[in-house]
């Protein structure tokens, strides 16, 4: 973990964050972790609406938002952290507006930028997870590309009309049987050609659905901070919101063979 300044607890941050501290897999221990993370959120629309707003609260220290995009009005019946007052502003800003409301003790470092080849590795490497909020089928490849070369856990996730999935990717490290993790083109080789998947403003989104999944992926960030619980990798779990269904598939790196 990148080191940071002083990450003992105040005591209003020890008030703050009571219910974590007493919990005990976490404690104080892990509620100083929580504050020492720097976390990389790539997107502040669907997805990193409620992964900034749950780890602010959470208590991570700086949360990273890297967004080029301004928010319109039909971003709000999903994208909880925008406002109506703040239509037409940069989304970074408006994300650390609201993060600051949210949590005076974490920072928020904007990066108004679209994520491109010349400057990923550049942000990733500055943090110590990263979380895939991106609607773009470049984006998501090249953040994966990237966090593997720099050896940075990343959550990905993907949303569907009425269904989200979601998987936490470390490929760079060995599992328990001593194999490789898998990457993420281990689950998806290639990306599908141009046009076959229509974008949300096609097909339309349920507008609970990334609050579902965007909290499950700032779950897995807190796990991946902590140490605690098993977090999902090598499975991506699956969600369908018309028949309320969760589904857990294993998947694995693939052989040099391809098998």
């Amino acid at each position: 973990m990148i080191d940071q300044p002083n990450t003992a607890l105040s005591s209003s941050e020890v008030e703050r964050y009571a219910r974590h501290i007493i919990l005990g897999e976490i404690g104080g221990p892990g509620q100083q972790k929580l504050k020492r993370a720097r976390v990389l959120v790539v997107g502040a629309g669907g997805l990193g609406a409620p992964v900034l707003q749950y780890l602010a609260a959470a208590g991570i220290g700086t949360l990273g938002i890297v967004d080029d995009d301004r928010v319109s009005l039909s971003n709000l019946q999903r994208q909880i952290i925008h406002s109506t007052e703040l239509v037409g502003s940069p989304k970074g800003e408006s994300a650390a507006r609201a993060i600051a409301a949210i949590n005076p003790h974490v920072i928020a470092e904007v990066h108004d930028m679209r994520l491109a080849p010349d400057n990923a590795a550049d942000l990733v490497c500055r943090y110590d997870i990263v979380v895939d909020g991106s609607d773009n089928f470049d984006t998501r490849y090249l953040l994966a590309d990237t966090c593997l070369a720099q050896k940075r856990p990343l959550v990905s996730a993907a949303l569907g009309r009425f269904d989200g999935s979601l998987t936490t990717l470390i490929p760079y490290a060995t599992n328990s049987d001593g194999g490789s993790n898998p990457s993420y083109r281990d689950l998806f080789p290639n990306p599908p050609p141009p046009g076959l998947v229509p974008a949300c403003a096609e097909a339309g989104v349920l507008g609970v659905l990334p609050g579902v999944i965007g909290t499950l992926q700032a779950t897995e960030v807190i796990k991946l901070v902590t140490g605690i619980g098993e977090p999902l990798i090598g499975k991506l779990l699956l969600y369908d919101a018309l028949t309320s269904r969760f589904e857990t598939i294993k998947y694995r790196a693939r052989k040099a063979d391809g098998a």
